[in-house]
């Protein structure tokens, strides 16, 4: 991952493209969206971040805009943006509920989602209105043969820029 890192920021800095490895890393414990977004269940809490993929093409990022503590957020609706040095975008809620707490440590360190971005580089936490909505997400099979299909989905504008 940090070579990853180290090579995004020195394409960056020298204003050239790197092409995208292929693949990316995939968890078999999360539910995705098809806006790249994950989510980790415990109950009824949702810790919440973007996939591998998603950091791999937004490159590195270089600040997270959230919502506060105690709003809602609604699934498949913009809950904060995330801006890198190649694309600004607005990250999209992959369950709905209240927001029981945020990723401070991005405030300081965004740079956390690139190099962690399914354990240090979660987003929020969230208590879900209605666990029903999970079944609206893919599982791990799902997710895997989206991202070998097309990694850009139409009704998200996640990457359209």
């Amino acid at each position: 991952m940090a070579s990853r890192l180290w090579a995004t920021r020195a394409a960056s800095f020298f204003r050239i493209s790197v092409p995208h490895r292929g693949f990316a890393t995939v968890v078999k414990d999360l539910k995705y969206s098809d806006c790249h977004g994950w989510v980790r269940t415990e109950g009824n809490l949702a810790t919440v971040g973007i996939t591998d993929r998603a950091q791999e093409h937004l490159g590195e990022i270089v600040r997270v805009d959230l919502f506060a503590y105690d709003t809602e957020v609604t699934q498949n609706e913009p809950f904060g943006a995330i801006n890198s040095v190649h694309i600004d975008s607005d990250i999209y809620a992959p369950i709905s509920g209240k927001v029981v707490q945020v990723n401070r440590k991005l405030k300081k360190s965004p740079h956390l989602v690139n190099e962690s971005p399914y354990e240090n580089g979660w987003i929020l936490k969230v208590e879900m209105k209605d666990t029903k909505e999970l079944n609206n997400l893919m599982d791990y099979d799902q997710y895997s043969k989206f991202l070998e299909k097309s990694f850009r989905n139409k009704k998200c504008p996640f990457f359209r820029k």
